[in-house]
Protein backbone atom coordinates (compact mmCIF):
# COMPACT_ATOMS: atom_id res chain seq x y z
CA UNK A 1 0.00 0.00 0.00
CA UNK A 2 1.17 3.52 -0.78
CA UNK A 3 0.56 6.21 1.85
CA UNK A 4 0.43 9.99 1.47
CA UNK A 5 3.74 11.68 2.30
CA UNK A 6 2.47 14.75 4.09
CA UNK A 7 -0.34 17.31 4.18
CA UNK A 8 0.35 19.55 1.17
CA UNK A 9 -2.30 22.16 1.82
CA UNK A 10 -5.06 22.93 4.23
CA UNK A 11 -7.79 25.51 3.96
CA UNK A 12 -10.00 27.69 6.08
CA UNK A 13 -13.05 29.65 5.04
CA UNK A 14 -13.39 33.37 5.65
CA UNK A 15 -15.92 35.98 4.57
CA UNK A 16 -13.54 38.95 4.68
CA UNK A 17 -10.47 38.09 2.61
CA UNK A 18 -8.88 41.53 3.09
CA UNK A 19 -8.96 41.27 6.90
CA UNK A 20 -7.77 37.67 6.73
CA UNK A 21 -4.85 38.54 4.44
CA UNK A 22 -3.79 41.33 6.78
CA UNK A 23 -3.98 39.02 9.82
CA UNK A 24 -2.08 36.12 8.28
CA UNK A 25 0.69 38.35 6.89
CA UNK A 26 1.01 41.02 9.61
CA UNK A 27 0.29 38.96 12.73
CA UNK A 28 1.36 35.43 11.78
CA UNK A 29 4.02 36.42 9.24
CA UNK A 30 3.03 33.87 6.60
CA UNK A 31 4.45 34.36 3.13
CA UNK A 32 1.82 35.68 0.71
CA UNK A 33 1.61 33.63 -2.51
CA UNK A 34 -1.41 34.95 -4.40
CA UNK A 35 -5.01 36.08 -4.38
CA UNK A 36 -8.09 36.21 -6.51
CA UNK A 37 -10.22 39.15 -5.37
CA UNK A 38 -13.35 37.97 -3.61
CA UNK A 39 -12.44 34.28 -3.99
CA UNK A 40 -9.23 33.30 -2.20
CA UNK A 41 -5.84 34.23 -0.77
CA UNK A 42 -2.95 31.74 -0.51
CA UNK A 43 0.04 31.60 1.86
CA UNK A 44 3.15 29.49 2.24
CA UNK A 45 3.66 28.03 5.70
CA UNK A 46 6.99 26.24 5.92
CA UNK A 47 6.89 23.50 3.28
CA UNK A 48 3.08 23.54 3.02
CA UNK A 49 0.31 25.87 1.92
CA UNK A 50 -2.54 27.54 3.80
CA UNK A 51 -5.46 28.45 1.54
CA UNK A 52 -8.18 30.87 2.62
CA UNK A 53 -11.38 30.71 0.59
CA UNK A 54 -14.52 32.80 0.57
CA UNK A 55 -17.19 30.07 0.82
CA UNK A 56 -19.73 32.15 -1.10
CA UNK A 57 -17.39 32.20 -4.11
CA UNK A 58 -16.16 28.60 -4.00
CA UNK A 59 -19.47 26.81 -3.48
CA UNK A 60 -21.10 27.88 -6.76
CA UNK A 61 -20.27 26.97 -10.38
CA UNK A 62 -18.32 27.52 -12.54
CA UNK A 63 -15.12 26.19 -11.05
CA UNK A 64 -12.07 24.39 -12.39
CA UNK A 65 -11.98 22.23 -9.24
CA UNK A 66 -14.80 20.46 -7.40
CA UNK A 67 -17.03 22.90 -5.54
CA UNK A 68 -16.25 23.38 -1.88
CA UNK A 69 -17.10 25.89 0.77
CA UNK A 70 -17.54 24.95 4.38
CA UNK A 71 -19.52 27.11 6.76
CA UNK A 72 -18.62 27.69 10.35
CA UNK A 73 -15.32 27.88 12.17
CA UNK A 74 -12.43 25.64 11.22
CA UNK A 75 -9.21 24.78 13.02
CA UNK A 76 -5.53 24.76 12.09
CA UNK A 77 -2.58 24.03 14.37
CA UNK A 78 0.79 25.55 13.46
CA UNK A 79 3.90 23.73 14.69
CA UNK A 80 6.27 25.74 16.88
CA UNK A 81 9.10 24.83 19.21
CA UNK A 82 8.73 25.01 22.98
CA UNK A 83 10.92 28.10 23.20
CA UNK A 84 8.76 29.91 20.60
CA UNK A 85 5.45 29.68 22.49
CA UNK A 86 6.03 32.66 24.78
CA UNK A 87 7.34 34.95 22.01
CA UNK A 88 4.27 34.03 19.94
CA UNK A 89 2.00 34.74 22.89
CA UNK A 90 3.61 38.17 23.26
CA UNK A 91 3.33 38.88 19.53
CA UNK A 92 -0.37 37.96 19.50
CA UNK A 93 -1.02 40.22 22.50
CA UNK A 94 0.89 43.09 20.84
CA UNK A 95 -1.49 42.76 17.88
CA UNK A 96 -4.56 42.69 20.12
CA UNK A 97 -5.20 38.97 19.57
CA UNK A 98 -6.40 37.25 22.74
CA UNK A 99 -5.02 33.88 23.72
CA UNK A 100 -8.13 31.84 24.54
CA UNK A 101 -6.45 28.95 26.25
CA UNK A 102 -3.06 27.49 27.13
CA UNK A 103 -2.75 23.73 27.42
CA UNK A 104 0.05 21.60 28.86
CA UNK A 105 -0.71 18.15 27.47
CA UNK A 106 0.01 15.01 29.55
CA UNK A 107 2.67 13.86 27.06
CA UNK A 108 4.66 17.11 27.42
CA UNK A 109 3.22 18.93 24.41
CA UNK A 110 2.04 22.51 24.80
CA UNK A 111 -0.52 24.60 22.91
CA UNK A 112 -1.96 28.08 22.82
CA UNK A 113 -5.29 28.76 21.13
CA UNK A 114 -6.52 31.99 19.53
CA UNK A 115 -8.88 33.17 16.76
CA UNK A 116 -8.44 34.77 13.37
CA UNK A 117 -10.75 37.66 12.30
CA UNK A 118 -13.25 35.15 10.83
CA UNK A 119 -13.48 33.25 14.12
CA UNK A 120 -11.45 30.21 13.03
CA UNK A 121 -9.71 28.46 15.91
CA UNK A 122 -5.94 28.63 15.49
CA UNK A 123 -3.33 26.91 17.59
CA UNK A 124 0.40 27.09 18.05
CA UNK A 125 1.42 23.62 19.23
CA UNK A 126 4.67 21.85 19.89
CA UNK A 127 5.31 18.80 17.73
CA UNK A 128 5.57 16.51 20.74
CA UNK A 129 1.81 17.00 21.18
CA UNK A 130 1.56 14.23 18.56
CA UNK A 131 4.85 12.58 19.52
CA UNK A 132 6.51 13.98 16.39
CA UNK A 133 9.55 15.36 18.22
CA UNK A 134 10.32 19.03 18.80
Amino acid sequence: MVNPLDVLETCLYVDDLVAAERFYTDVLGLAFVGRSAGRHVFFRCGSTMLLLFNPAATSVPPSEVPLHGARGHGHVAFAVSHNELEPWTKRLEEHGVAVEQRVHWPNGGRSIYFRDPAGNSLEFATRDLWMLGD
